[in-house]
Formats: structure tokens, C-alpha cells, sequence
């Protein structure tokens, strides 16, 4: 029934206006339908109204009703510049994922995953367009150009960390990358040194120059920055202790003469190093304080020794910088050379190949052997989670044959005994040594024995069993 039109001369009802925050829809003069909904405040203050358009009432109206979902879940991206992929990945690491908010390390990382694969791959298209099979087809590309599958997966979290920073701040409303597959890794179980491999790794390494190094590698488990970033102020001797404060960077340099040696920045006659020797551990749980054994504190107190002879030898030349591990100068010791050295050693101690890494494996592994407890083995190598026992902690062949022969006693040795229960012989005066000490601490204890009955029925059964002329020596 069509409205019937007001009078002439009657005043036409007045339109009453929405109230704040409800959406509307309506026909406009071009025949389509709109649809306007309001989100929430812009920068400067007014109201934020996005607007939708469909064909039809209902089509609008379900646009409507997602968007409004989306504003009650938060989920709507923010208005503002309208990003591309490359753009972001730039603002990210130039301007978010910097240090001190991240390590030196991871944050060169990330340079190099931005401006080498993530921009010349993805750099243009639009932020909110980015698709999980965009991000699939280019951890493809990026295996077929023959980038290991390592390599993909260090591209593949650093890509992750961008867009949930974009999801974040509001820029995306969901990280396409937690849909996509980065490629599998078939990782080959790593194979920590056993102690007779320790034992010639040290006997090498004490007769080369800076042994004392692969000693606290070994036992342990410093990492690579950890050890070389150590200084004499971060050692006590007297207490047997170290400190680890801080992890040697990488160097990186700049040409010093403008590039006209024609070399690169690090060859150059007149380089200028661009970062510090040193910077921060890891995470927050690799500021650690670590108990040295006896014999480790013995090789620092010879290392020492050494280093102030070569500190004599260099004379003037020596930068009196305070490292541990130096250089025949004092200079702090650069990892490449380091790691360089520690191929050396295991050929020289003629052991199979491994990573310097393992070094690492292989002092949690012995603190698995040593049966220490996991917040304890947290608290030494520096690890945040527990959870990063399973990776580092592995089965040795020795300890595998010994639950071997644990299984085996409990098996097949218990069976062929003649008796129901098991038989322990202990010496009569040891028996009621233990009985007397444990009959004071009982008796001593608050609550007495009133609430331990069985242990009470223990000690009368094993008192009974001893002579009444046994007592306990004095």
C-alpha cells in the first residue's frame, strides 16, 4: 500500500536521526544500496564510518552485519595509509624490530630476509590482499632458487613476526603467514660427545692457544657469543663463579677510505667497524650466574697466567680491553675465526665432524646423565622454557645400555631367584646406627610419629630383626 502524501499545507514528519553507533541502510539516488557502519573514532577525533554498497537490501545488510561483527570482535583493520607489503616489511625493521627491542643478531637477520627475499617477492602487493597462496608460492620459488629449507624457514618466521605486528597494531585483520606451510624440516639427530671424546677435546685444546675456551663450551654449555663476550670482571675465581652479562656481536664495517680501495668494508685498509664488539645474551634468562667446577677454575688461573705473557709480548700493541679470550693483542676474538679454530681441534683430536653447536648438546647431555633437575639445568644453560630439554638433551648408546641392563636384572634376574621377597644383607652396627638416628629425628619432630604409622611399623619390624645386644657405635 503506498504512503499517502502529507496535506497541502501540513508539515512533513519529521526524520528522526539514529542513535550514536547504529548502523544504517538505505537506497541512494543511483538505485543501488548502502550501507554505512560505524567502527569507532579516528585519529582526529570523529566518528570512524565505513561504508559498504551491494545490488540489493539483503546484500548490504549481511555486509553490514560482518562488519559490525568484526567491530564487536575488534577485528576491523584500522584506517589509515593504505600499505603495501614491501612498505611495511621496510617500516618494520627499521622502525619496530630494532634493537634494544631485539637482539643485534636477530635483527640483521631480518634485514637480510626483507631486503633480499620478502620485498623482490611479495614487496607489492597490498597488505590486506596478501593471500596464504602468495606466501606458499613463494617458499616454492625460494626452494627452486636453491635456498635450503633452513633458509625458507628463517624467512618464513620473520615474515610471521611483520604481519602479527601488522595484526596488532590493526593494519591486518589476520596473519595470512599462520595458514601458509613453510617447508619440512628433516632435522638429523644431533650426537653429543661422549666423556673419552671430552677428555681428548681437552687434552688437545690445553695445548693450544686460548684452551681454556672449549672447556667452558664443554662443560658448560656457554654458546659462542656467551664465551667470547666474557670479561675478567664477569669472573671470580675466588668464588668459582661467572657472570654472563653480554654475547659477542658479529663485526660489521664501513669503508673508511670511500670505497676507493675497490675491496669490500671488511678488507678495507681503513675500515671502520659499525657495530660494538659486544651487546646483550639472548633472552632474559641467559643473565645467568654459572658455578665453575674445581679443575675449570684451575685452566682460568693457567689461561690468565698465559694471557699476561702475551699482553708482556705485545707491549704497546695490546688493547687492554679486558676479554677473556683475545687475541695475541687483546682484541676481542671474532667468531668466524673461532668457529674456524674449532674444526681445527676436532681434527687435530681426530673426532668426527661436528658443529660448534654441539659443544653445547653435548653439556646438556651430561647434565642428563648426571640426573640434574630441569629447573636446574634451565637455570644453566640459560634457557626460558624447559621445554628446550628435548632438543638438547639426548639418549647416549651408554645410557641406552644401561636400561638395558636395568630391564634385563629386573626381568630375567629377579625371576630366577628362589625367594618371593628380595633378600638385603647390611651389617648389624650400620642397621642401628640408622635406626638410632632415625628414632631421634622422630622424636625430636613436631607431631611425633602420630602421623606416620607405617614408618613406625618399619623401624619396630627392623628393630626386632637385630640382636638385643646390637647397639649403635659410638
Amino acid at each position: 500500500m503506498a504512503a499517502v502524501p502529507p496535506e497541502q499545507g501540513q508539515p512533513r514528519p519529521r526524520r528522526r536521526r539514529n542513535p550514536n553507533m547504529r548502523s544504517t541502510i538505505y537506497q541512494g539516488n543511483d538505485g543501488g544500496w548502502h550501507g554505512r557502519v560505524t567502527v569507532g573514532i579516528r585519529d582526529d577525533g570523529r566518528p570512524d564510518r565505513r561504508h559498504v554498497r551491494g545490488r540489493s537490501r539483503s546484500e548490504v545488510a549481511a555486509k553490514v552485519r560482518t562488519l559490525e561483527r568484526d567491530r564487536d570482535q575488534g577485528s576491523v583493520r584500522k584506517v589509515a595509509e593504505r600499505w603495501t607489503v614491501g612498505q611495511w616489511l621496510t617500516y618494520w625493521v627499521e622502525n619496530i624490530a630494532t634493537p634494544p627491542h631485539v637482539a643485534e643478531n636477530t635483527h640483521l637477520g631480518y634485514r637480510v630476509d626483507v631486503n633480499r627475499h620478502l620485498i623482490p617477492g611479495l614487496g607489492a602487493h597490498r597488505l590486506e590482499r596478501l593471500t596464504p597462496d602468495h606466501v606458499d608460492r613463494l617458499y616454492a620459488k625460494l626452494q627452486q632458487g636453491g635456498l635450503s629449507p633452513g633458509g625458507v624457514h628463517h624467512v618464513h618466521r620473520t615474515l610471521r613476526a611483520a604481519l602479527n605486528e601488522a595484526v596488532r597494531r590493526s593494519h591486518l585483520t589476520r596473519n595470512p603467514v599462520l595458514v601458509a606451510k613453510a617447508p619440512k624440516l628433516n632435522e638429523e639427530e644431533v650426537e653429543p660427545y661422549d666423556v673419552p671424546q671430552i677428555q681428548r677435546l681437552l687434552e688437545t685444546a690445553a695445548r693450544r692457544s686460548n684452551g681454556a675456551r672449549w672447556a667452558l663450551a664443554l662443560a658448560l654449555g656457554l654458546r659462542q657469543g656467551e664465551a667470547l663476550g666474557l670479561t675478567w670482571d664477569d669472573v671470580n675465581l675466588d668464588k668459582g663463579t661467572i657472570r654472563i652479562r653480554r654475547s659477542r656481536l658479529r663485526p660489521r664495517y664501513a669503508h673508511g677510505c670511500g670505497e676507493a680501495c675497490g675491496k669490500t668494508p671488511g678488507r678495507c685498509p681503513q675500515r671502520q667497524a659499525t657495530r660494538p664488539a659486544a651487546g646483550g645474551v639472548k633472552s632474559k634468562a641467559g643473565r645467568r650466574a654459572i658455578g665453575l667446577p674445581p679443575h675449570l677454575i684451575a685452566l682460568l688461573r693457567i689461561h690468565r697466567a698465559e694471557q699476561q705473557q702475551e699482553r708482556a709480548t705485545a707491549r704497546q700493541l695490546w688493547h687492554d680491553e679486558g676479554w677473556v679470550f683475545a687475541t695475541p693483542t687483546g682484541q676481542p676474538i671474532n667468531p668466524r675465526t673461532d668457529y674456524t679454530e674449532w674444526k681445527r681441534l676436532l681434527m687435530e683430536a681426530g673426532l668426527r665432524e661436528g658443529r660448534l653447536h654441539d659443544a653445547r648438546h653435548t653439556a646438556a647431555t651430561v647434565l642428563l646423565v648426571l640426573r640434574q633437575p630441569t629447573p636446574t639445568v634451565m637455570s644453566l644453560m640459560g634457557w626460558s622454557s624447559g621445554s628446550m630439554a628435548a632438543r638438547y638433551q639426548h639418549v647416549t648408546d651408554t645410557m641406552r645400555s644401561q636400561v638395558a641392563s636395568q630391564v634385563g636384572e629386573l626381568i630375567w634376574d629377579s625371576a630366577a631367584g628362589n625367594d618371593d621377597q628380595a633378600t638385603l644383607v647390611v651389617h648389624r652396627g650400620s642397621l642401628a646406627t640408622v635406626l638410632a638416628a632415625v628414632e631421634e629425628c622422630l622424636a625430636t619432630h613436631r607431631g611425633g610419629t602420630g602421623q606416620r604409622p607405617g614408618l613406625l611399623a618399619a623401624i619396630t619390624e627392623l628393630r626386632s630383626a637385630l640382636p638385643p645386644a646390637t647397639v649403635a657405635p659410638e
